[in-house]
C-alpha cells in the first residue's frame, strides 16, 4: 500500500467507530469477503464510496461473497433502452387491501414500491442503499440508531418530507393496536413512542433491545416502511401516495394500477425512463406465464420453475435469477394434537425427501433446507450442522415412541400459487410409508391468509399449513415473527424461553464470529424441537420479454422499473 493510500485508510479509520474499525480489520485479515465486507459496512451505515475504497486499499483480492446471495442476469438488463413508452408487468394478485400499514403479501408488496420508498434500500446482493435516509449509524451498544432524513424531496402532493413524517410513520407501524404486519419485524424491537425527531432532518430510533441489524428492518426489507406523510389518515388506494419516482394515473381493484412519471422526483440518478408503467394482477401463475410469453406483458415479477418451466427454454424470455432465502415454511402446531410431542414433529421431517424436492420442484434452482431459516446465502449460517436427511425407519420408531405406531390423520392448508399444491401432494405421498394419513385443504391466497391475525386466519389457525415466505437481507424476521413466544406469525404456535433468549441474544450481536456462534445453537434447538419444515430455499427467477430490459428485482419481488423498456 503506497503513502497516500495509507493516509486515507488512516483518515477514514480515525472517523470511524469501534464496530467500523472491527469490520475494517476483519477485511483485511481476510475474515469475511469483499461482498460481505461492503454489504455489513453499509448496515453500519458507512458510505459506499468509503467501502468501495477501503475494499480495494485493504483487501486480498477475495470477491467471491462467500455464502452471500449472487445475481445472474442477462447482457438486455443492462443494455441502453430507449427512452419513453409504456412497459408492463405482471405480478401476483394482492391478497387483501393496497395498504402500507397490513400488506403482509407479494403482490401487495409490489404495488407499495411503485410509488413508496424506504429510508434504505436492500439491493439483490442484501447491500443496503442510501434512499431517503441519506445516513445513518448506531451508538455504541446498538440501542439507538440515528438517521439523517434527505433534504429536497417532495411526496406527490408537492408537501416537502420532513424528520416529522419518518416519526409519524414508524409511530403508525409499532403501534399495535393498528394490526401492522411490520410489527413482525418490530415487535420487542421499536416500540410507539421511541422514535423521536432530534431535528427537521435528524430522526433517532431509540430500541427495545440492542439490534445490529436495525437498518434492515427499516428498509425495503420491511416492506410496509414507506415513508407516508404526517398526515396521513388511511385509504391509501385512493392516492398511492409517495415520494417515489411515479405517481398514481389509475387503480382498477383486482386487475391493476397504471402510474407515470413524477416530473418532481428527487433523484437526478433515477429519474423514470418510461413515461408510464402499467402494472396487471394475475391470480394464477400460469396466466402470468402465458401473458409474458404472449407479449401481454413485458416482464413478470416472480415464476417458479414447476409453474414456469415453459420460460427457461422459451428463446423470446429473459431470466433474472437470484441466489435468496426465499422458502416454504411447514408449520405444525405444537400445541394441537398430534404435534404435541416433538418426536412426532421430527419424525415428519425425517419422512420428507427434500433431495427430491430440489430436484424435482426447482430442476436443481433451489438449496437443501436443514429446518431452521439460516439459509446458505446467509454469512452468519453454520454450515457444519448436519443436514437432516430422510430417514424412513427411524421416524418410524419416533412415531412407535410417541404411541403413534399406526399413524394418524392430518390437514394441509396451504393455497394455489407456485410450487405449494405440488409440494403438499409430495408431503402427502412421502409421509404414507409412517401411516400418516394426509388431506390436502388448497384454496386461495386471500382465504389462507384471511385476516392475517389469530383467530381469523387458516394460516396462522390450522394444525399444519405451508407458507410462502419472501426473501429477506438478514434473518432477524424469520427467526423473530413466525418462531419467539408472542411473534405476529407464530402459525406453530412455538413457544420456546431458551430459544428466545438465543434469539435475543443474536439480534444484538454485530460480530460475524459471534452471530455464527449463536446462528449454531439456534440451528440445534430448531432441529430438536422441530416446530416447521424448511425442506428448501429456491432462487427468485424472474421473466423478461426479449427485447425489454432495465428490469430491476429483488427476491423478496419487488420491482423497479425506473430504467425499464426496450433495447436500443
Amino acid at each position: 500500500m503506497n503513502r497516500d493510500t495509507q493516509r486515507r485508510v488512516d483518515a477514514i479509520r480515525a472517523r470511524s467507530t469501534e464496530a467500523e474499525n472491527h469490520l475494517i480489520d476483519a477485511y483485511s485479515g481476510g475474515g469475511v469477503s469483499r461482498r460481505e465486507f461492503v454489504r455489513r459496512g453499509t448496515v453500519l451505515g458507512m458510505s459506499l464510496t468509503s467501502l468501495g475504497f477501503l475494499a480495494s486499499a485493504c483487501g486480498s483480492g477475495d470477491t467471491s461473497g462467500g455464502n452471500g446471495g449472487g445475481t445472474a442476469t442477462t447482457a438486455e438488463q443492462t443494455a441502453k433502452v430507449q427512452p419513453g413508452g409504456t412497459f408492463k408487468a405482471g405480478i401476483n394478485i394482492p391478497a387483501g387491501a393496497v395498504d402500507p400499514v397490513t400488506v403482509a403479501d407479494d403482490g401487495g408488496l409490489a404495488m407499495l414500491g411503485q410509488t413508496g420508498e424506504y429510508l434504505t434500500w436492500s439491493d439483490s446482493k442484501l447491500t443496503l442503499q442510501p434512499r431517503l435516509a441519506e445516513s445513518w449509524e448506531p451508538n455504541q451498544d446498538n440501542t439507538a440508531w440515528t438517521f439523517k432524513v434527505r433534504q429536497g424531496v417532495k411526496f406527490h402532493n408537492g408537501k416537502d418530507l420532513t424528520a416529522d413524517d419518518v416519526v409519524a410513520t414508524f409511530d403508525r407501524l409499532a403501534d399495535p393496536d393498528n394490526a401492522s404486519a411490520a410489527l413482525s419485524a418490530f415487535r420487542g424491537v421499536l416500540s410507539k413512542g421511541n422514535i423521536r425527531a432530534v431535528d427537521p432532518q435528524t430522526v433517532e430510533f431509540q430500541l427495545d433491545a440492542p439490534n445490529g441489524n436495525f437498518p434492515y428492518l427499516v428498509s425495503s426489507d420491511n416492506y410496509n416502511t414507506i415513508v407516508l406523510p404526517q398526515n396521513y389518515d388511511g385509504d391509501w388506494e385512493k392516492t398511492f401516495i409517495g415520494t417515489g419516482p411515479f405517481k398514481l394515473e389509475r387503480f382498477n381493484q383486482g386487475q391493476g394500477a397504471t402510474f407515470v412519471k413524477n416530473p418532481d422526483y428527487w433523484d437526478a440518478q433515477r429519474k423514470p425512463n418510461p413515461d408510464r408503467t402499467e402494472i396487471r394482477f394475475y391470480e394464477k401463475e400460469q396466466a402470468r406465464v402465458l401473458a409474458l410469453q404472449s407479449g401481454e406483458v413485458d416482464a413478470i415479477a416472480q415464476f417458479s420453475v414447476s409453474g414456469g418451466k415453459a420460460l427457461l427454454t422459451d428463446p423470446n424470455v429473459q431470466t433474472i435469477a437470484l441466489k435468496a432465502s426465499t422458502h416454504r415454511q411447514v408449520h405444525m402446531r405444537t400445541d394441537r394434537e398430534p404435534f404435541t410431542d416433538k418426536r412426532v414433529r421430527q419424525a415428519m421431517a425425517l419422512l420428507v425427501d427434500r433431495r427430491a424436492l430440489v430436484d424435482g420442484l426447482f430442476e436443481g434452482r433451489a438449496q437443501l433446507g436443514n429446518d431452521s431459516p439460516f439459509s446458505p446465502v446467509y454469512k452468519y449460517t453454520d454450515t457444519t450442522v448436519p443436514q437432516r436427511q430422510q430417514d424412513v425407519e427411524r421416524a418410524r420408531a419416533l412415531l412407535a415412541d410417541a404411541g403413534m405406531a399406526d399413524g394418524f390423520e392430518v390437514t394441509i392448508d396451504t393455497y394455489d400459487a407456485f410450487e405449494m399444491p405440488s409440494l403438499a401432494q409430495l408431503i402427502q405421498n412421502d409421509v404414507k410409508p409412517a401411516g400418516i394419513r394426509v388431506k390436502l385443504n388448497i384454496g386461495t391466497s386471500s382465504t389462507y391468509y384471511g385476516d392475517a391475525v389469530f383467530g381469523k386466519s387458516r394460516w396462522l389457525d390450522s394444525v399444519m399449513g405451508i407458507t410462502d415466505y419472501g426473501h429477506r437481507g438478514v434473518v432477524n424476521v424469520f427467526l423473530g415473527a413466525p418462531l419467539v413466544s408472542d411473534g405476529t406469525w407464530n402459525a406453530a404456535h412455538f413457544r420456546n424461553k431458551r430459544y428466545d433468549r438465543l434469539v435475543r441474544q443474536f439480534t444484538a450481536q454485530s460480530d460475524i464470529d459471534q452471530q455464527k456462534a449463536t446462528a449454531r445453537r439456534i440451528q440445534e434447538l430448531l432441529l430438536d424441537e422441530t416446530p416447521m419444515m424448511i425442506p428448501y430455499f429456491y432462487d427468485f427467477l424472474t421473466g423478461v420479454r426479449k427485447g425489454f430490459g432495465g428490469v430491476e428485482t429483488t427476491a423478496m419481488a419487488h420491482i423497479q422499473l425506473t430504467g425499464a423498456g426496450q433495447t436500443v
